[in-house]
Parts: structure tokens; C-alpha cells; sequence
């Protein structure tokens, strides 16, 4: 008789955006590459989305094949409706592990529907692999909706050491607690960047003169209209001359308006301004590296941005309490302090000090944090002992 094959673990990456895909791509490519891990796919949030551009497609131009989607996209983007989304998203979860019964899901972040997800792998007792937990984010919902998710997950992957501190403080067991960077860095010097005259060529778009990228997201735990942000920022970015690539906000409340208020002012004046629903992360990664400021409320802005030693102007609270570079400047949302922020952004000054900064979410792996990721999730043990989670306690 022949060997007895080893059984492959069933691996099951959930991606609900193409901000999410971006760090888990390359974790996605080591689970490929590993002859022991059976890797699964389930697409589901904006991916599906025809107004954010079906993105799972790229997903599968990338190589990848998508096991299963949920599709959450039956309601609109009201409170009532996310909260609808998320019932939705946990029935077709639930059918889903059912069907493919994972030894381990993998979920990132913040999202809604990554905490759908969670609740679903939980209940169906599957090991939960979470990656980016212990952040914060105050102006929000995905504040809560994080730490929900490391209080159903067992195993951890910190962006940096504070964060995996701070997984710890919620009670989590720090022998599953781990710190390789963000994993979405990792690709980075994989990218063939392209020039500013290729993009330029690429989005149809004049890149000439000072040039910024602009993602403004909804603050959903702030009761001000979102209408009257943009307004405020709109005119900020008019005043200060530049032109500006918009992309487009997600698919929380009030997501809608923004990208609709944010296409009629770009139809206004096409010369100067462009709207687009992605980018792609090539595209994407290239304005991260020769456009001269980025602009918004982005995530992005706080991971990725400082490894191009981008000046940012960060709007508002959604992002208050991450953990930020040197490369961040905070501002109000308002028309006098965002065009302050731009003067300070294109100062020579503020340039010459970003000079050797260090990203303080690039770890200290060398570009193998995806890597280090998976190896964990293929062995970690599988048993109740990781199941039956033990509260960790911090003596005071």
C-alpha cells in the first residue's frame, strides 16, 4: 500500500473590499503556493458591487479562484439598511461554512461584513484567524465592530506592538498573539510602479502640476452631515488649485451621497478633476509613489502612504487613535484648516523631515510578514483547548 496523503487544511480567506484584498493578497499567494493548505475564497461586499466596480474581478485576474460570494448589497447604505446588510450577510455565511466546513477562517479588519463573518465562523466553531485587530479608530463604527471580532477570533495578527498589547488587554491569550507588520506591505517592492505619464495615459487624466489623491469615507459615528463635510472639503481643495484624483468612499452610510456629490463636482470640472470607483492596486500603489499629496480619511493614508514618505492631510476623527508617521498631518473638516494643512503639506520644511522615515506598521520581518501569517495558521492546533478561548488577566 502507498503512503497515506496528509490531509490539506482547509483555509478560507473572506475579502468583502478592494481595500481589504490589497493586505491579503499576498497571504492569499503563500496559501497557493503551500502544498499542504487547501486555499478557499469567499467574496462578498463592495466586491459584488456594480457602483463600487465588481473588484472581485480582479481578484480572479490576479489568479485567485473565488470559492463562494455573499452578496449583501439588497439594502441601501441607511443605518437601517448596514444593519439589514449584516443579517443578511450572517445567513449567507452561515450556508456558506456549512457547505466548504474550513478548518480555519482568515478576516482583517473592521468592516461590517468581515464581523458577519466572524459571527458566523464562531458559531459554526471554526478557528478565527484575525489580522490587524487592537487598532482604533474612534469616529467609526468599525471601532466596535474590530473589537467584537478579536473577542470571537482566536488566533492574532497585530500590525505593530502596541496593537498586540492592546489585543491582550481585551483578554486575549498572548501565546496567539503575534506582531509581523501589516501583510499589505509585503508586495510592495513585488509592484512594477508606473510613471506618472502612464497613469496619466491609463486614467485618460492630465497628472501635470501639483497632484493629489483625495478618499473621503463616511464618519458614522458623527451625527454631522456628510453633505456639509465634502462641501467644506471641496472648497478647501478648489481654493488651494490643485488637481485631484477621487476615488470612491465605501460602502458604509451615507457612502453613496459622498461618491455622487464627489461625481457631479468632478463633472464640473473635468481639467482638474476625476472621479473614479477603483483603481486597481498597480494604478493605486503608482499614485501612492508620484503624486505629491493624498487627501481624505483613508486607512491607507496611515498603512501605506508613509512608506512613499506621502504627505497626507488626515480629515477628522475617523482615524483618531491609530497609530500614525511623521508623514500624517491632522485637520478639522473645515475649509480654513484643510487648506492650512495643504500650505504645511508642500512646505520644503515639512518634506525635508520625511526624509528616512520609518512606517511604523512595516514590522520588522523584512517583508515576510504574509508569510509568517501563514505559517501560524498552518499549524496552529485545531483542538478545544484553542476553541474553549481562556480569558486572559491583566493584574492592575
Amino acid at each position: 500500500m502507498g503512503k497515506n496523503k496528509l490531509k490539506k487544511r482547509k483555509i478560507c480567506v473572506v475579502t468583502g473590499s478592494r481595500a481589504d484584498y490589497g493586505h491579503l493578497q499576498n497571504l492569499m499567494r503563500q496559501c497557493v503556493l503551500d502544498s499542504a493548505i487547501d486555499l478557499q475564497i469567499i467574496a462578498t461586499g463592495s466586491h459584488l458591487s456594480k457602483e463600487q466596480g465588481q473588484t472581485y474581478r480582479q481578484v480572479e485576474k490576479d489568479g485567485f479562484s473565488i470559492t463562494a460570494k455573499v452578496n449583501i448589497a439588497k439594502f441601501d447604505d441607511s443605518p437601517v439598511g448596514v444593519a439589514k446588510r449584516i443579517g443578511l450577510a450572517c445567513h449567507g455565511f452561515a450556508d456558506v461554512f456549512s457547505r466548504l466546513k474550513p478548518d480555519i477562517v482568515v478576516v482583517l479588519g473592521d468592516r461590517y461584513e468581515i464581523l458577519a463573518a466572524t459571527i458566523a465562523a464562531y458559531v459554526a466553531n471554526c478557528l478565527v484567524a484575525h489580522l490587524h485587530g487592537g487598532e482604533s479608530s474612534q469616529g467609526a463604527l468599525d471601532e466596535g465592530f474590530r473589537h467584537a471580532i478579536t473577542k470571537m477570533s482566536h488566533i492574532h495578527f497585530a500590525a505593530t506592538k502596541e496593537y498586540r498589547q492592546r489585543i491582550i488587554q481585551l483578554g486575549e491569550q498572548p501565546n496567539y498573539v503575534f506582531n509581523f507588520g501589516a501583510p499589505g506591505l509585503d508586495i510592495l517592492p513585488q509592484i512594477q510602479y508606473l510613471s506618472r505619464a502612464e497613469l496619466s495615459k491609463m486614467l485618460n487624466f492630465d497628472l501635470s502640476g501639483q497632484v493629489a489623491m483625495m478618499t473621503y469615507h463616511p464618519v458614522t459615528l458623527e451625527k454631522s452631515s456628510p453633505k456639509r463635510q465634502l462641501r467644506e472639503i471641496l472648497k478647501a481643495i478648489d481654493q488651494s488649485h490643485l488637481k485631484v484624483l477621487f476615488t470612491a468612499a465605501n460602502m458604509d452610510s451615507q457612502g453613496q451621497v459622498i461618491n455622487q456629490m464627489l461625481s457631479d463636482f468632478c463633472k464640473k470640472y473635468p481639467q482638474r478633476y476625476k472621479f473614479v470607483n477603483n483603481l486597481g492596486q498597480q494604478k493605486y500603489m503608482s499614485c501612492l509613489k508620484s503624486f505629491d499629496l493624498m487627501i481624505g480619511n483613508s486607512s491607507s493614508g496611515i498603512i501605506e502612504a508613509p512608506s512613499f514618505a506621502l504627505p497626507v492631510i488626515n480629515i477628522g476623527d475617523r482615524q483618531k487613535g491609530r497609530i500614525r508617521a511623521g508623514n500624517i498631518i491632522d485637520v478639522n473638516c473645515d475649509c480654513a484648516a484643510i487648506k492650512k494643512g495643504i500650505g504645511l503639506a508642500f512646505s520644503e520644511r515639512f518634506r525635508k523631515s520625511l526624509k528616512g522615515m520609518k512606517n511604523p506598521y512595516s514590522g520588522v520581518t523584512d517583508g515576510r510578514a504574509s508569510w509568517l501569517i501563514k505559517e501560524q495558521i498552518k499549524k496552529a492546533c485545531l483542538d478545544e483547548t484553542v476553541l474553549k478561548k481562556e480569558f486572559f488577566d491583566i493584574r492592575f
